[in-house]
């Protein structure tokens, strides 16, 4: 009798045509990327998090998901190296204002990977010149940068006690970035779409301090 009910059991979603729903494991939730759009009258760079920085992460998107970035600038801009924004102080900033003092009034603990380094597109976290090396609550900025020989990397490698990996080298020899800055300031993403975008916005012509001569404003939006 016991095997008859437990072969109706097995049989019963067939023969009632119920359908099973698959719903993703904790795993395959886990390895969705997290993305974020920053959209720019020159165009939208798409960035993706990194897992590997949680604190980071989760912060960049506490704040975008609250419109915190929206009408921000990036108000400090230097080809070849880098374009920053994040300062909340620019949002009502008069042309020609001094910025990249504005916060939030808190700092994320470094967060340093050697995996993860400072190549073209890089997402990273602006700070102070502070002992622990923690970052800014808001402000970041994304990695221009040049192409860069295998002796400046082997030297960099020394430096920071971690020698490059053969892809690493290459990735900075054909793509470029500032190696320089590798475990000097937290890196927590990097731009998957619009490379060219950051190029655009690398070119814009600035004033003394960086600051673009002409406002360059942003806007965040969460890719679902």
């Amino acid at each position: 009798m016991k095997k008859i009910i437990c072969i109706i059991a097995l049989l019963l979603p067939v023969l009632t045509g119920a359908q099973t729903t698959k719903t993703d494991t904790p795993q395959e939730k886990k390895s969705k990327e997290t993305m974020v759009d920053i959209i720019t009258e020159q165009g939208t760079i798409r960035v993706k998090l990194y897992d590997e920085t949680p604190l980071h992460r989760d912060n960049f998107l506490k704040l975008a998901k609250e419109g915190f970035y929206d009408g921000t600038l990036f108000h400090r801009i230097i080809k070849n190296f880098m374009i920053q924004g994040g300062d909340p102080n620019s949002k009502t900033a008069q042309p020609g204002q001094m910025l990249g003092n504005g916060d939030v009034g808190y700092t994320i603990p470094a967060e340093f990977n050697e995996k993860l380094i400072h190549k073209k597109g890089a997402l990273c976290a602006a700070r102070t010149s502070n002992p622990q090396k923690a970052s800014s609550g808001c402000q970041f900025y994304i990695v221009q940068g040049n192409l860069i020989d295998e002796a400046q990397l082997s030297q960099l490698g020394a430096r920071r006690k971690t020698p490059y990996t053969p892809e690493q080298i290459l990735t900075y020899k054909t793509i470029g970035g500032t190696p320089f800055l590798d475990t000097e300031y937290t890196v927590y993403g990097e731009v998957v779409s619009g490379l060219d975008v950051l190029d655009k916005i690398a070119s814009v012509q600035t004033q003394p301090g960086d600051r673009p001569a002409q406002d360059v404003k942003m806007t965040m939006k969460l890719v679902e």
